[in-house]
């Protein structure tokens, strides 16, 4: 199942909302709470780390960093990625509960995203799912921020790797026949195709016929050895991060593997749509990945 630890890139990904909401022009998305809930002493050690100040032993020095300055590996291997697939998976999810009486949406690995406190719709019942250390340090940030958790938010400590999803969701008040919309965003990139197998099934198990799940995934090419060289980089920083890259899912692979546990692809996103749709006319370096692709998929109704 999902690695059980505070993850470096998705914190890198929380920076990149941030950088971008504050100062980037034609916004791909704009997640204009990031800054606050990352905080400015996490928000400044990860720019240090990306101007490379970080000492030997991966300690970062507490002092901030020029924000003005634009990062070249942000804009080229990460701000792309953490950008676009947030903005494709809230716009699916907003037709999804359009018109709904009921509506959930599980977040699986939420990370520090902010959607609970962006949301204006009541209607959305909102799971957050992580490992208990990363929601903890979550929640003390929402606390010294002395934002009001919506009564609509439901905050679920798991450990992917021990815990049983259907229980931890069931204990948080999840409904399993209500209409449910999952959201997996920057992980199928660290799992097995068997382990992804299992995650699917469990979702499976809980989702009524006609709820929806979206995701991300990188492609057969991300381990040729002809590969294009931010898709090579991109791994190899993932890697020295300490997070490597487990496997490219070719897109018949993703099929069969969705269709076995009982879902249909209704949308696939290759990287020319999604540059199509999030990066055409830009005047910065951000560009889709050659090799990241977007998926939505559906519970067969019987």
């Amino acid at each position: 199942m999902i690695a059980a630890q505070e993850s470096m890139t998705a914190k890198l990904c929380s920076f990149a909302r941030a950088y971008h909401s504050m100062l980037g022009k034609n916004k791909i998305f704009d997640d204009y709470l990031a800054y606050d809930i990352i905080g400015k002493d996490e928000y400044d050690k990860i720019g240090d780390l990306l101007k490379g100040k970080a000492v030997s032993d991966g300690y970062l020095p507490r002092y901030g960093f020029e924000s003005l300055q634009v990062f070249d590996e942000m804009d080229h291997y990460f701000s792309p990625v953490a950008l676009s697939r947030i903005a494709f998976a809230e716009r699916a999810l907003e037709r999804f509960a359009r018109g709904r009486a009921e509506c959930q949406y599980v977040i699986c690995g939420a990370g520090m995203d902010t959607f609970a406190f962006r949301n204006t719709d009541e209607v959305v019942q909102i799971f957050e799912l992580d490992h208990p250390d990363t929601q903890a340090y979550k929640l003390r940030r929402i606390h010294d921020l002395r934002w009001e958790i919506p009564r609509n938010v439901h905050y679920a400590a798991i450990d992917f790797e021990r815990d049983d999803l259907g229980k931890i969701l069931l204990r948080s008040g999840f409904h399993p026949y209500e209409s449910s919309f999952f959201s997996l965003l920057g992980v199928s990139y660290y799992l097995t195709p068997t382990a992804f197998r299992e995650f699917v099934r469990s979702i499976s198990i809980l989702a009524s016929p006609g709820s929806q799940f979206v995701l991300d995934f990188p492609d057969e090419s991300t381990f040729q050895p002809d590969s294009a060289s931010r898709v090579r980089r991109l791994a190899e920083l993932t890697e020295r991060l300490g997070e490597p890259m487990r496997h490219g899912f070719s897109l018949d692979e993703m099929r069969e593997i969705l269709t076995a546990e009982g879902f249909v692809i209704r949308i696939h996103e290759a990287p020319a749509d999604i540059q199509r749709h999030f990066f055409a006319g830009r005047t910065d370096q951000q560009q889709a990945m050659e090799n990241i692709h977007f998926l939505l998929a559906e519970k067969k109704r019987n």
